[in-house]
């Protein structure tokens, strides 16, 4: 099995530079990614079931991984949901797969986007996770804009073992995640 390109960037060169910056006496010590969640949600989908059908195809060939549909946890009269209907779909990536799709998100997909500045570097949480959202999902090359039914956007949440967010913005500013000037 061939190595992802960004794993092999992060174990060459970005572990020893977090050694460097944060003065980390071992390898093992260095914040690493440990999943990436999207998740899309889709409200519509209680009324029509083919927008969560046609999201599911979509999020499977964006990710390569099937995705599962969510449900709701509780009802909501004034959005018609009931408990336990279907209102979305995730997807969990972890290992090879995850770094195959962050890579293809910041060197293909992240520069399609229409009039893009960077992504705001104020969405890490304490533990170091940092989350955003896409608009819509016709910036992924793998889907094809004719056989769009609904447009739709995703929350994407990379997850990693930073103990803070400092560390998680030096890594995924390493990586190569485009930040805007904080």
């Amino acid at each position: 099995m061939v190595t992802p390109r960004l794993l092999e960037k992060y174990r060459n060169e970005i572990s020893s530079e977090m050694m460097k910056l944060f003065g980390y006496k071992n390898k093992l010590a260095v914040p690493r990614l440990k999943k990436i969640v999207i998740n899309v949600g889709l409200g519509e989908a209680v009324q029509d079931i083919k927008f969560l059908d046609a999201a599911q195809h979509e999020l499977a060939m964006i990710t390569g991984q099937k995705p599962v549909v969510t449900k709701a946890k509780k009802a909501i009269a004034n959005f018609k949901i009931r408990k336990g209907s279907s209102i979305g779909c995730k997807v969990t990536l972890r290992k090879a797969m995850m770094y195959e799709f962050l890579d293809r998100l910041i060197s293909v997909s992240i520069p399609r986007i229409r009039d893009f500045r960077g992504l705001s570097a104020k969405s890490f949480d304490k533990s170091g996770n940092y989350s955003f959202g896409l608009s819509e999902q016709g910036i992924f090359p793998e889907v094809d804009a004719d056989k769009i039914t609904k447009v739709h956007g995703m929350d994407i949440t990379i997850v990693t073992t930073a103990n803070d967010e400092k560390e998680a913005y030096e890594l995924l500013r390493l990586i190569g995640v485009p930040f805007t000037k904080k």
